[in-house]
């Protein structure tokens, strides 16, 4: 039997994709498949970060500014959050022509955006790259205030809604290295929350804390693995990566949980026009843990806040159609499953997703596109409007 309650994790990752959207994993499309930009050195020879596109590189009226300092304002509509914009910032480091050829750009980004279900979020990220992509830094931190709303788990009050006000800071660095000369990356992962919570539901939840105050600092190990042939929106290659975390968290209570987080994405360009990718995400979770700390199944078609559980696995694929010059088509279709934490094992209930998109193309050098998606899940569905693929 499915629960229906919260299941969006507070994090760096989660106010990145949120409010960062063009400079956390900003998806490209080309606007004419057949003549694709050339790949630099350090995406054949070591992979690719998830890392900001240099938009610098083409006049648009997407951005503002010039030279190494640039502003992006993105309108932004989910279910969760309702609709609004975003506006972010970032000034990139100049680069010689070596280390053009060799990695990244490194850069320093802030951002913030509001939503009119009065969610707001303000952060800054610093991203830096060294020795020929072989080192990599990322620092994050920032506040958010969320106004979400929670489903009743109770199966007799079914529909009925209430608000989950959450509030806080956070902070996360992240440094990995190059296992030799691989497309392999292996490193260490600091991240320190505070939150505060306010239900306006009568949950009873006896596996997680629900306290109105929380700290929770947490020590991670991150594995990773690239071989895609563009930092986002992939036509070719493989995407892995992996977190075990150990967090504690204070309060009324102290103790600690663990986390475990395993992904693995697939791009293949079948012919010019036409990418197929697929993703496959897990997540596993032990102990007494924050409510606002729990798996989530990262598909659409729902609010973030519909599903919650200590374990979730959702898998999907994606065709992706470059119709006309700038212009595009998706289809999707996927589904996932929840843990029964009655049981500590998985729900039989598939639960579904599957939709249709458009995509725009709103820069060329980069491919960077704006997406509309509409989605299906059982009696659900939603719009989605933002700025990068979904995967």
């Amino acid at each position: 039997m499915r629960q229906s309650v919260l299941t969006k994790t507070l994090s760096p990752a989660w106010l990145c994709l949120l409010l960062l959207t063009p400079f956390c994993n900003a998806e490209i499309e080309a606007e004419d498949q057949q003549s694709q930009p050339s790949r630099s050195d350090y995406s054949v020879s070591t992979g690719l970060v998830d890392s900001v596109p240099d938009v610098r590189e083409e006049k648009s009226k997407f951005k503002l500014g010039s030279e190494n300092l640039v502003v992006v304002p993105v309108p932004v509509s989910n279910p969760t959050f309702g609709s609004g914009l975003v506006v972010a910032g970032a000034y990139y480091y100049p680069q010689s022509e070596e280390q053009k050829k060799a990695q990244p750009p490194s850069f320093t980004g802030v951002g913030g955006g509001y939503t009119d279900n009065e969610s707001y979020a303000i952060g800054v990220m610093q991203q830096n790259y060294w020795d020929e992509d072989r080192w990599r830094f990322t620092a994050a931190g920032g506040y958010g205030d969320f106004k979400l709303e929670l489903v009743d788990p109770d199966p007799s009050q079914e529909g009925n809604l209430a608000y989950w006000l959450i509030s806080g800071y956070f902070a996360q660095v992240t440094l990995s290295r190059r296992v030799m000369e691989s497309s392999w990356y292996l490193g260490g992962l600091v991240r320190y929350l505070d939150i505060s919570q306010d239900l306006d539901l009568n949950l009873d939840l006896p596996d997680y804390n629900v306290e109105s105050q929380i700290q929770s600092p947490s020590l991670g190990l991150t594995i990773e693995y690239d071989t895609r042939d563009n930092t986002t929106n992939a036509y070719n290659g493989l995407r892995f990566d992996s977190k075990i975390l150990i967090s504690g968290q204070s309060g009324r209570n102290v103790s600690k949980y663990e986390q475990y987080y395993l992904r693995l994405r697939g791009y293949h360009q079948l012919v010019s026009p036409l990418v197929v990718a697929w993703d496959v995400n897990g997540c596993t979770k032990s102990g007494e843990m924050p409510l606002w700390d729990t798996c989530r199944l990262d598909l659409r078609g729902f609010p973030v806040t519909r599903y919650l559980s200590k374990k979730s696995l959702s898998a999907q694929v994606e065709a992706r159609w470059n119709v006309y010059k700038r212009w595009g088509l998706v289809a999707f279709a996927g589904g996932g499953i929840i843990g029964n934490d009655t049981t500590e094992k998985f729900d039989d209930d598939v639960i579904p997703s599957y939709g249709v998109g458009l995509r725009f193309m709103v820069m060329k050098s980069q491919r960077i596109n704006i997406r509309l998606d509409y989605a299906r899940s059982d009696d659900n569905d939603a719009w989605y409007l933002g700025v990068t693929e979904y995967f």
